[in-house]
C-alpha cells in the first residue's frame, strides 16, 4: 500500500522536527524538515537571511521548497511555523498529503524555546507574548489546513508518534502494523 506523505504544522518549537524524525524513522519514511533544507540551499542561518532579505524574500523561498517538498515521493516534512501563512503553502500542503498540526499553547512554547536563540520571530522583548500574538494569528490557518490536530500538551514525544500513526492508520493511510504484529485485521 502507498503512503501519501505526512507534513507537520504548527507554532515554532511545537516539537515539529523532533516529532517528525520519529515518525519517519516508525513508517520507514525519509524525514525533511524544510528550515533545514532552506538553509542548506541559503547557506547560511534562516535568522541572518530574514535580518538581511526581509520576511517577504524568506516566505518567498519558503514557498518553491514547500512546493516540491510536497510533490517529491512519500516522507515526513517538518514546516516552518510560519508556512500557513501563504494560501498556495496551505493548498500544497493539504491538497498534496495529510496534514497533523501539532497544536502547542503559547505558555508551553515559550517554556521550551525561551533560551533559544536561533528564532528570527522571537528575538524581541515580550517572547511570550509574541508567541500569544503568533497563535492567535495562526490558529485558525493551522486548523482550516490540517487533516488531524494533535494536542502536544505533555505527552511524550513517543506518544505523540504514537498518536499521529492512530490517526494515520484510522484514516487508512499508515500500514496498520503493531511492533511484532502483522497487521490490523480487515474491515
Amino acid at each position: 500500500m502507498s503512503v501519501p506523505s505526512s507534513f507537520l504544522i504548527g507554532l515554532p518549537g511545537s516539537g515539529k522536527s523532533t516529532v517528525g524524525r520519529q515518525l519517519a524513522r516508525r513508517l520507514s519514511l525519509p524525514f525533511f524538515d524544510s528550515d533545514h533544507v532552506i538553509e542548506e540551499r541559503l547557506g547560511c542561518s534562516i535568522r541572518e537571511y530574514f535580518e538581511r532579505e526581509g520576511e517577504e524574500r524568506f516566505r518567498d523561498l519558503e514557498e518553491a521548497v514547500l512546493d516540491e517538498l510536497t510533490q517529491g515521493p512519500p516522507s515526513i516534512v517538518s514546516t516552518g511555523g510560519g508556512s500557513v501563512l501563504r494560501p498556495a503553502n496551505r493548498a500544497h500542503l493539504h491538497d498534496r498529503g495529510t496534514v497533523v498540526y501539532l497544536r502547542s499553547v503559547p505558555e508551553e512554547v515559550f517554556r521550551r524555546l525561551r533560551h533559544d536563540r536561533n528564532r528570527p520571530l522571537l528575538q524581541v522583548e515580550d517572547p511570550l507574548q509574541r508567541l500569544r500574538d503568533l497563535f492567535e494569528a495562526r490558529d485558525p490557518l493551522y486548523r482550516q489546513t490540517a487533516h488531524f490536530v494533535i494536542e502536544t500538551g505533555r505527552p511524550s514525544v513517543a506518544t505523540l508518534v504514537n498518536m499521529i500513526v492512530m490517526q494515520l492508520e484510522l484514516a487508512g493511510q499508515a500500514p496498520a502494523v503493531r511492533p511484532g504484529g502483522h497487521g490490523a485485521g480487515g474491515h
